[in-house]
């Protein structure tokens, strides 16, 4: 620690709003058993994010608190009892601190709220809450896997045991749909994106989705005509409320509806009889484990898979970074120390 400075600097808030947020200086941790000290390098934004920064979804608010789950960085310096890390390691956060593999339990909890935040210079973390950063990615990219990433993956591959020759429909054009895009394409699937701007409709085929569908179009009958009938094996549902219905009417026969946005609301109502007469599945996707990240970082490697980036923030222009994921951005919000 001798050649680490005195103090760091971290985004934090008073109180829940915007307003409240402010940048502030902090005296430097060290490391006690079982934690680790990253400096962190850069971290990505999730729509998450600006809830938690106005209303904490709901939850007590205890101050001061540090906003944002994702990040990359490098380990400083290592508590007693840590041997899966040494300092200058490369890592990245997990989203759920404590859930590793298999089930979550009731201890697991989310970074960013309740768990520390991200949008901070240096962050004292367990040293069982990060994974290996990828070899391939800049930090900056690298930041972008641990929600947004995961969660298609999870959705996808984890839990939807994706193949080469499925159908995927997505919605939007956010970090969890671009990634869906890409992780689909990467197992052979036929993609195809629903979007209500045309500007983005040709940015995704331009990614290589296999067809862009307007929102306000008749979607459903769109997808039955591009698939000869049978429907998409997968749809990510990253918009909620009246939309889940149309989905559910979009779907082949076994497959799978991943409920993981609710930006239309967060009420779901269709009827039963498609559900039980095409024996769906209807599954609620929130991110994923630590052991299915590992996975995707050896699958970004081996592939090499780029995030797509839609814009770069320094960390002090951190309100203009929540601004432009709140006008609606194609792909990630990334800010840098």
């Amino acid at each position: 620690m001798t050649d680490a400075p005195h103090t760091l600097s971290r985004w934090q808030l008073s109180a829940y709003g915007r307003q409240h947020l402010s940048c502030v200086e902090a005296p430097m941790p060290t490391p006690g058993p079982g934690q680790i000290l990253v400096q962190v390098a850069a971290a990505s934004l999730n729509f998450r994010d600006l809830l938690m920064i106005d209303n904490g979804m709901g939850a007590p608010f205890t101050a001061p608190w540090t906003p944002g789950s994702d990040m990359a960085g490098r380990v400083l310096a290592v508590g007693g009892g840590v041997t899966r890390w040494q300092a200058g390691d490369e890592v990245i956060s997990t989203f759920y601190a404590g859930w590793i593999d298999g089930k979550p339990t009731p201890e697991v909890f989310p970074l960013g709220g309740p768990g520390p935040g991200m949008l901070a210079s240096h962050v004292l973390l367990d040293a069982h809450w990060v994974a290996a950063a990828p070899t391939t990615l800049s930090p900056a990219q690298a930041s972008t896997l641990p929600c947004a990433a995961l969660t298609a993956w999870f959705a996808l591959i984890e839990q939807g045991a994706l193949r080469a020759g499925h159908t995927v429909l997505i919605h939007g054009t956010g970090g969890v749909a671009l990634f869906g895009l890409q992780l689909a394409r990467l197992h052979g699937a036929r993609t195809v994106v629903v979007s209500g701007d045309p500007a983005k409709r040709a940015q995704v085929l331009a990614m290589g989705a296999t067809h862009a569908l307007a929102r306000d179009a008749d979607w459903v009958a769109e997808l039955r005509e591009l698939t000869q009938g049978h429907g998409a094996d997968h749809v990510l549902e990253l918009v909620g409320g009246a939309n889940v219905e149309r989905s559910v009417q979009a779907l082949a026969a076994g497959g799978r509806l991943s409920v993981i946005g609710v930006l239309d609301g967060d009420r779901i109502g269709t009827s039963a009889y498609p559900l039980i007469r095409h024996q769906t599945v209807l599954q609620g996707i929130n991110v994923g484990h630590r052991r299915a990240l590992e996975d995707l970082v050896r699958a970004v490697d081996v592939n090499g898979l780029t995030p797509t980036i839609a814009a770069s923030y320094a960390a002090s222009d951190l309100p203009a970074a929540l601004d432009h994921l709140a006008r609606g951005a194609f792909g990630k919000v990334v800010v840098t120390f």
